[in-house]
């Protein structure tokens, strides 16, 4: 199955997922509380089945929050899979605050290939793939939508016009005046206190940025910020789409401590600490 074609259906998914999130976003919906005290809505719900059933017929496992109770001895055998995050930032999406993710990767051989990021609020939409880059596109529901059509002749049409109407990541003639840290706006630690700190007695002064989910890669991504450590608790599904889009955008996200790359389907689905960072400022 081409690249293009997945890439194509992951950015239709990731969109129509997003738009049940916002149809959920705009009532009184209720939130249960998981095992693990994190909440759950029905909008976690209702945009994991759309995207399980868009990706279903390409025969490749899906791992995802909503459905990750999967034996590793099962996982262990998959060179490829898609790792989904339904709804990244449901303390976002409860405290209403718009900043929160459909997140869709494509992983092989534990590296993701493919990446999807899509602010339903903001209609903002990141998408990544090794061969081609790392984009950005606003206005993305009407975009896609009206790209649909173009299906029916074939994929590289849908596919070359998408380019066309997209920005590469990152942002030409962005300037940031000062080093600039993006830091997590609902799980911040006093290790990321630490690390703030300690870049302001080095650098004198720095610019610190609160985002929710996964934006905050994104902004580097984008150029908007230096850095974004994560000193704290993330899942698997909370950074492959975001490490793609980081990484073909041309930053480097890795380990904390380490700077190896992060990998993935691993027999323990906990990352360790990571940053997201230029590679100039290592």
């Amino acid at each position: 199955m081409s690249a293009k074609k997945m890439l194509v259906t992951a950015l239709i998914a990731a969109i129509d997922a997003g738009q049940a999130i916002l149809d959920v976003y705009r009532t009184d919906f209720d939130v249960i509380k998981k095992e693990d005290k994190s909440p759950l809505t029905l909008a976690d719900q209702c945009s994991h089945k759309i995207i399980f059933n868009s990706l279903s017929p390409f025969n490749i496992p899906i791992l995802s929050e909503e459905g990750k109770a999967i034996a590793y001895e099962k996982r262990k055998k998959w060179k490829r899979l898609w790792i989904i995050d339904p709804l990244d930032g449901t303390k976002e999406f409860v405290k209403r605050n718009d900043e929160f993710t459909v997140n869709i990767a494509l992983v092989e051989d534990q590296r993701p290939k493919i990446g999807i990021i899509y602010l339903p609020v903001k209609d903002a939409l990141y998408f990544a793939e090794k061969q081609l880059g790392a984009f950005r596109i606003d206005n993305a529901k009407i975009i896609i939508n009206r790209l649909k059509l173009k299906l029916e002749k074939e994929n590289s049409v849908f596919h070359s016009t998408l380019i066309s109407k997209a920005q590469l990541l990152p942002i030409k003639n962005l300037s940031r005046p000062i080093f600039t840290i993006v830091g997590s706006r609902s799980h911040g630690t006093p290790e990321l206190e630490d690390f703030v700190n300690k870049k302001q007695k080095t650098l004198g002064k720095v610019q610190f940025i609160s985002a929710g989910s996964s934006l905050k890669i994104c902004l580097v991504a984008e150029g908007r910020a230096d850095i974004y450590p994560r000193l704290g608790p993330t899942m698997e599904w909370d950074t492959a789409a975001g490490q793609a889009i980081a990484e073909f955008a041309g930053a480097r996200m890795a380990e904390y401590k380490t700077r190896k790359p992060l990998i993935y389907n691993k027999e323990d689905l906990l990352n360790p600490w990571f940053v997201v960072e230029w590679k100039q400022n290592s």
